[in-house]
């Protein structure tokens, strides 16, 4: 394996996520800037909601086009994002110079963990609330939205966790529960609202339901067809999304 691919797997590995914003630069469009990248249209969507959920601010605008996409632009803090990516690129040669061997390479590889959790929301810690042999933490997320993650002590000891760090708020998506507007929450649960923005169904299993945030995030759930239609929940409705502060899992930069 060549010097350049080890680069492209371990170091930068090309984040398709991170190189997408540059075809949508070029494209203009969900769907060409897909095909550019080498991704489907259900992946340079779920890159784009990871991108715009782990950013300050969001780094792509969309509107959603009909069966074949829709159009994409950056931001300018997108632009700025790409901007730093392209410097990126230009110190692969001199990462390469200063790794002693390929084994530097596979180190630095297993050190960039990527996680199965639909849901990544990047926020920072504003209180912690002991509670016996767990903390509470509360985070703000942006635009001043919270939510709670229920961790052990020891973990808030080991991720070094105090007001005003960042962290990775990580959640499956299996483990978010959709509530009509004016259904009533479980007392001690996140909930949050939201605007159904695409369903995506699957032929056995449950509905891929994409919930966008008032701050710009954006939460995917899953839900059994059935329940969305006793609830009356389509495109454009709003919902609330609710899951346990036990069910929220944390992580910091190394």
């Amino acid at each position: 394996m060549s010097l350049p691919t080890l680069l492209s797997q371990h170091i930068v590995r090309r984040p398709q996520r991170i190189a997408l914003l540059q075809h949508i630069a070029e494209q203009g469009s969900i769907t060409r800037a897909a095909k550019s990248a080498g991704l489907s249209y259900k992946a340079a969507w779920d890159a784009i909601d990871e991108l715009n959920n782990l950013a300050q601010q969001p780094l792509v605008e969309r509107s959603v086009g009909g069966k074949g996409g829709g159009g994409a632009r950056l931001t300018s803090e997108g632009e700025r994002v790409l901007r730093l990516y392209q410097r990126l690129q230009a110190l692969q040669a001199q990462v390469l110079e200063a790794a002693e061997e390929a084994s530097d390479l596979d180190l630095l590889g297993r050190l960039m963990l990527r996680t199965s959790a639909r849901n990544q929301l990047h926020g920072k810690v504003a209180g912690i609330d002991a509670q016996g042999r767990n903390d509470l933490i509360t985070l703000t997320l942006a635009q001043g939205l919270t939510l709670h993650a229920r961790i052990t002590h020891d973990s808030t000891q080991r991720l070094e966790l105090q007001t005003g760090t960042e962290v990775v708020a990580l959640i499956k998506a299996g483990w978010l529960q959709l509530l009509a507007i004016e259904q009533p929450s479980i007392p001690g649960h996140n909930c949050l609202s939201g605007t159904i923005k695409q369903i995506l169904d699957a032929e056995d299993g449950p509905s891929e339901v994409r919930i966008a945030l008032p701050n710009g995030q954006t939460l995917c759930a899953l839900a059994e067809p059935l329940h969305l239609a006793t609830l009356g929940l389509k495109v454009d409705n709003a919902v609330q999304v609710q899951f346990s502060p036990s069910n929220v899992l944390l992580g910091t930069p190394l």
